[in-house]
């Protein structure tokens, strides 16, 4: 069932915000003074394997949004 873009939108929220704090209690925040950005990244060691789930399922989630439009899209023409 397709959400809304809104609703759509916010459906990954929660977990980049559980993302958010993991990372903000990481030694790469807290000790290496790094950006999120940085921290979140796929070659990141310094981040507990809390962290790397939750990352997987965020981009995930992100991935599966724009799937999800790329199919509506096409299929509405």
């Amino acid at each position: 069932m397709f959400l809304g873009g809104e609703e759509l939108s916010k459906s990954c929220k929660g977990l980049a915000l559980e993302l958010v704090k993991c990372l903000s209690e990481s030694d790469c925040i807290k000790i290496e003074n790094r950006p999120y950005k940085e921290c979140a990244g796929e070659k990141c060691p310094s981040i507990p394997s809390e962290c790397v789930g939750l990352r997987e399922t965020y981009f995930n989630c992100k991935r599966g949004q724009a799937c999800s439009c790329f199919f509506l899209l096409f299929n509405s023409i």
